[in-house]
């Protein structure tokens, strides 16, 4: 679920922790409470979070619920992978069908490791075969990519390096090519920021680089 604010620090986003914090609440005590008046107590806490988000983004309240307020168990971010893929001085960067570029990658599948699930989502979108090499960052994409989602999002970025294949259009991508960190195009920011590419590229030129997290 999108947001139309920017991430901030200032009152003004205060609302949305708020609600996802009782979101979080709500959801973990229905999942672990065992009496029925608890449970109602914490449903209310869940309708009353989506009633927030509903009201200060202005997105209907049907669509919240199905997008804040459909999961069960003990809440969790998820896992974005990004690889990041040097070729003499430049990064691999993918054309989506919005027109916009990123760095190959998506959701980390069931099953699948952050490196496996990586170097598939390369194969699939860059049509490249891959060999995962190092971690170059983890990250809350909250803190750095807009617009801010409401809920948790770990992205997790990888460098790689190419063995074979070459791009073939797809259903998510439809171009594929080569930037210096001078010349980037223009960006997906949701996916990939102009800043976090320049981190990939700190990474690509230090021999002992050692993973950033938030």
């Amino acid at each position: 679920m999108v947001l139309k604010q920017k991430p901030t620090e200032s009152d003004e986003m205060r609302w949305l922790k708020w609600a996802v914090e009782l979101q979080f609440i709500g959801q973990t005590g229905c999942y672990y409470s065992q009496d029925v008046y608890d449970l109602e107590r914490f449903e209310r806490i869940r309708q009353l979070s989506a009633e927030i988000v509903s009201q200060y983004s202005g997105l209907p309240m049907a669509h919240v619920n199905n997008v804040f307020c459909n999961e069960t168990g003990f809440q969790t971010p998820k896992l974005d992978c990004r690889a990041a893929i040097f070729d003499q001085g430049k990064i691999l960067l993918v054309k989506e069908n919005s027109g916009y570029w990123s760095l190959p990658g998506g959701w980390v599948d069931v099953n699948q490791s952050i490196r496996a699930n990586t170097v598939k989502e390369v194969k699939e979108e860059a049509g490249l075969d891959v060999i995962a090499t190092r971690l170059i960052a983890l990250q809350d994409r909250n803190l750095h990519n807009t617009p801010i989602y409401a809920y948790g999002i770990c992205k997790v970025f990888v460098q790689c390096e190419v063995v074979g294949g070459y791009f073939v259009a797809n259903s998510e991508t439809i171009e594929s090519g080569w930037f210096s960190q001078e010349q980037l195009p223009e960006l997906s920011e949701d996916k990939t920021t102009a800043q976090q590419i320049a981190l990939c590229f700190e990474a690509y030129h230090t021999e002992n680089w050692q993973p950033v997290f938030d």
